[in-house]
C-alpha cells in the first residue's frame, strides 16, 4: 500500500514509523536542477537521499524494501510513480508525499521558493 501524506503531517509519519522502531528515507525523485532550485533542509527528522526519477532502477539493489520509504517530487506526480514501481518491486512501507515540494513550501516552510 502506498500511503498519500499531506507535507504538514510528513513529521507525524515519520515519529511513527520511529515509534514502531523503524528508521524512515525520504527520497527527492527530482532532477539535480531542481535541487539546486530548491531543497528540503536535512533537517527533516530522518535520512534524505537526492535520487532522480531515472536512477531509481539502477539504485533499486542498494535500497532496503523494508524500511519506510517517502517519495517527494515536484508536484507528487513523480514520486507516486517511484513509488508504484517500488511497491512493484517488493517495497511494503511507502508514502508519497502529496502536492511535493511545491505543497511542503505552501504548507510547512514558505520561505521555499516555488518554482
Amino acid at each position: 500500500m502506498i500511503e498519500q501524506i499531506d507535507p504538514q503531517n510528513f513529521r507525524q509519519w515519520i515519529q511513527q514509523q520511529q515509534a514502531d522502531g523503524q528508521s524512515p528515507l525520504l527520497i527527492d525523485v527530482r532532477e539535480p536542477w531542481e535541487w539546486a532550485v530548491v531543497s528540503l533542509p536535512e533537517q527533516t527528522g530522518c535520512e534524505l537521499q537526492r535520487l532522480s526519477m531515472g536512477q531509481i532502477p539502477g539504485e533499486l539493489n542498494l535500497l532496503d524494501p523494508d524500511r519506510p520509504t517517502a517519495l517527494l517530487c515536484h508536484h507528487g506526480v513523480r514520486s507516486q510513480n517511484v513509488a508504484n514501481f517500488l511497491h512493484a518491486n517488493g517495497f511494503t512501507v511507502l508514502a508519497n508525499i502529496r502536492g511535493g515540494i511545491d505543497a511542503w513550501a505552501s504548507q510547512v516552510d514558505p520561505s521555499l521558493p516555488h518554482y
